[in-house]
């Protein structure tokens, strides 16, 4: 059996997208709930209520997500993506009720 090669750290990229909609009438809230579903459908995960984020393969297929995610933009609106390296990511520290908690490093799944 030949052994696949793991995914470099350096080369798998976290995408982070952060946005700030305006949610006053109701047509701008039915863009915000599309604009995140939309998000959800495309496998990002909520890491807080305007900040999602999701674990891709390479510089190329963030390209992708960064046409995807244009297509997508609501009309009003700010939308930031920061782009990071697997590695980088794992540097994350989070602060819950004030205990400062080290993100745990997830080991790679082989699937075949």
């Amino acid at each position: 059996m030949t052994e696949l090669p793991l995914l470099n750290r350096y080369e798998l990229m976290w995408m982070v997208v952060l946005f700030d909609l305006p949610v006053v009438e109701k047509k701008e809230r039915k863009e915000a709930t599309d604009f995140r579903n939309f998000l959800l459908d495309n496998g990002f995960l909520m890491i807080q209520y305007s900040v999602y984020t999701k674990l891709l393969s390479g510089k190329d297929v963030c390209e992708k997500y960064y046409r995807l995610i244009h297509d997508n933009l609501p009309a009003r609106g700010k939308v930031d993506i920061l782009t990071v390296t697997d590695k980088q990511y794992g540097n994350i520290i989070s602060y819950t009720a004030q205990q400062k908690t080290e993100k745990k490093r997830q080991e790679q799944l082989l699937l075949f």
